[in-house]
């Protein structure tokens, strides 16, 4: 008879100290001796982690009231504008804001040295930030201009909110044209000179729960160098992709919209990255843990680099211009030994994200988890995904290259 685990169990015996977690890297070599029946035996928990751009990500901040009150509609944080339109004294500011005076890319390719994802590092690492916000004035909130500097442990509250993260799977990104381009895919050289991903492939969260099973909403994560919160499925969430026999796709598939408290978070796991020639964005750390609770989930995070495949896009051409086609599929395992064959040709290769934060990620969750400090939530509800029926129809189909980071 196969194991059947709850969640219950699998944090009685966190709290307890009998937990056994490996992370998805650590538990192949497992799988690979016992299959995964026997490995589900043997493991309650599965740790996954990601490092790296994700552009759709940022910060709700409320500051309180000055004295007199005021009705911020235009908020700059270090010159970086953030939106106002929610409240008096609540702002979002956004991963990829920019400063008015950026010269962005007028002499192209542009640097791109200072946004809102340096903004959000800078706070997070505790650092002073000018606040200059001005209001129209009205009866109840009479005061028409602020310029002062605060910290983030200074203000009411800090919430990062990301509204696409973990993307499942994503395009390698190549360039046929005839020069250089400066996308968020990188610097792509041109007649195929390099080729970019950006993924963390068999550790990353969303290939070790490709039907996501185990993750949904409430599912509580390692965020930022935090505890977060899986709150929705993310903007461009598609499940309804190509997928192997193994379940997971071969195209850009399903995000997640994640939120937490930015004060109990790290700015090693937070960091504002310029992009030359295109923006800013921020780089995320951010990790799942996967309780094993049958075979069948154990059988899901037995997936190797080898077998993951993503496809190969033309930035210069078919991604801008939404054209259909890609130019084949390859495997992780080729992409992070150093080149891939496109077209015969082999072509350099490079990732966006990090390895080997992801691997500190899925290994900084396992201690937390081993040590007691973190234990699992069931999902108060699960996120649209190619099992889940009625949720699915809601969901409009789309072009998997629709959208970015």
């Amino acid at each position: 008879m196969g194991i059947e685990r709850t969640y219950e169990e699998i944090n009685h015996k966190i709290r307890s100290g009998k937990a056994v977690i490996l992370t998805a890297e650590e538990v192949l070599d497992l799988i690979a001796g016992e299959g995964a029946a026997g490995a589900a035996k043997k493991v309650d928990v599965v740790t996954t982690g990601t490092f790296g751009p994700m552009c759709s990500s940022g910060v709700f901040l409320n500051f309180g009231h000055p004295k007199p009150r005021i009705k911020m509609s235009e908020v700059y944080l270090n010159g970086v504008p953030a939106y106002a339109g929610i409240a008096a004294v609540d702002v979002y500011l956004g991963a990829t804001a920019l400063p008015p005076g950026d010269p962005r890319n007028r002499n192209h390719p542009g640097e791109f040295r200072y946004g809102g994802g340096h903004v959000i590092e800078e706070l997070v690492a505790g650092e002073e930030i000018r606040l200059e916000a001005h209001s129209y004035g009205t009866d109840c909130y009479p005061l028409k201009k602020i310029e002062t500097a605060f910290r983030l442990s200074e203000i009411n509250e800090a919430v990062l909110y990301n509204p696409r993260n973990a993307y499942q799977n994503y395009n390698v990104a190549v360039n046929l044209g005839q020069k250089t381009i400066y996308t968020y895919m990188g610097i792509l050289k041109p007649n195929l000179g390099n080729a970019n991903y950006s993924s963390a492939g068999q550790l990353s969260p969303l290939l070790n729960d490709p039907l996501l099973k185990t993750i949904g909403m409430g599912t509580r994560i390692f965020l930022g160098g935090g505890v977060g919160y899986v709150t929705w499925h993310g903007t461009q969430h598609n499940p309804s992709v190509e997928r192997g026999e193994n379940g997971v796709p071969k195209t850009p598939a399903g995000t997640l919209a994640v939120a937490g408290d930015l004060k109990q978070m790290q700015r090693r796991w937070l960091r504002g990255l310029s992009m030359l020639g295109y923006g800013v964005t921020l780089q995320v750390g951010l990790g799942i843990p996967i309780p094993i609770l049958n075979e069948e989930i154990m059988s899901y995070c037995a997936v190797r680099d080898e077998e993951i495949f993503a496809p190969v896009v033309d930035y210069s051409r078919v991604y801008p211009y939404r054209e259909a086609g890609n130019l084949g599929l390859v495997s992780y395992a080729e992409l992070r030994s150093g080149a891939v064959t496109i077209k015969n040709r082999q072509v350099p290769t490079a990732s966006l994200s990090s390895y080997a934060g992801a691997r500190e990620i899925a290994r900084t969750l396992k201690e937390w988890i081993s040590a007691g400090k973190f234990t699992l939530t069931r999902p108060a509800a699960p996120l649209p995904s190619v099992e889940a029926g009625i949720q699915l129809q809601a969901l409009p189909q789309r072009n998997p290259d629709e959208g970015g980071f």
